[in-house]
């Protein structure tokens, strides 16, 4: 199997991150810093480049979090990616950030139910609940996730409404509880006062570190795009905001 080189990167949330895999070994940063993604992505990446010793043009795609997460990391991201996308022309892959956080709780609980939630502030959250579904191609195994409630936005009650009709099928009757990761449970007092057992853990914010394994898949299947394709992916935009007169 030929090595892909893979650059991903990350400003959807709080965190900051970095991640390459090259030549098999993924070298990664993770920065906490609300409100500075601009000056410091950008430097993070040319680390990475530097300590794998290749420079941007010999990576054969870019993959980015494409959302959901805060409205200006998110664009922020989006942007960046698409400069250096069109100055290196380089494909991009997009992957979601609550997808992410469900890959870190597979790789490092080795979970294969997962509930994932953004706190999106405004009393709500960007959830979803998803399951492991790998898939195998050309005799390789690739990381891939089956949603079995799609991405929204929407306030605590209305999450825990759903995980009741939940909890007759088999996500919550396997011998544990899905696991839950991300920001947004434990924002609201709501989902500590619930009777619903919630199996959190310590991934709070996405990383691109785990976004590389989605992004390969992606790759294998040649589901990519060219820099001017790529949209970011806010949730709220489609739910809570109205449109202009005139807009689609």
């Amino acid at each position: 199997m030929i090595k892909t080189t893979l650059l991903a990167l990350d400003t959807a949330t709080e965190a900051c991150s970095v991640a390459l895999l090259h030549n098999g070994e993924i070298l990664a940063k993770d920065k906490l810093s609300p409100k500075a993604h601009t000056r410091r992505i950008l430097p993070m990446i040319d680390e990475v480049l530097a300590q794998a010793g290749i420079s941007l043009k010999q990576v054969d795609a870019l993959v980015f979090g494409r959302g959901p997460g805060s409205f200006t990391g998110v664009r922020i991201g989006c942007g960046i990616v698409q400069g250096l996308a069109l100055g290196a022309d380089l494909p991009v892959i997009a992957v979601s950030n609550l997808t992410a956080m469900a890959q870190q709780a597979y790789q490092t609980l080795g979970a294969t139910s997962v509930l994932s939630a953004i706190d999106a502030r405004m009393n709500e959250v960007y959830f979803s609940a998803l399951r492991y579904q790998p898939q195998l191609l050309d005799g390789n195994e690739y990381a891939d996730w089956q949603h079995i409630i799609a991405e929204q936005v929407l306030p605590p009650e209305a999450v825990l409404q759903q995980l009741q009709q939940l909890q007759q099928t088999e996500i919550f009757q396997a011998q544990q509880s899905a696991v839950c990761v991300g920001s947004g449970w434990g924002a609201y007092a709501q989902f500590e006062q619930s009777h619903i057992l919630l199996k959190k853990c310590e991934i709070l914010l996405p990383s691109a570190r785990y976004m590389l394994p989605l992004a390969q898949l992606n790759w294998q299947q040649q589901r990519y795009y060219s820099a001017l394709q790529i949209e970011p992916v806010y949730l709220r935009n489609q739910v809570t905001w109205k449109k202009l007169p005139g807009r689609e």
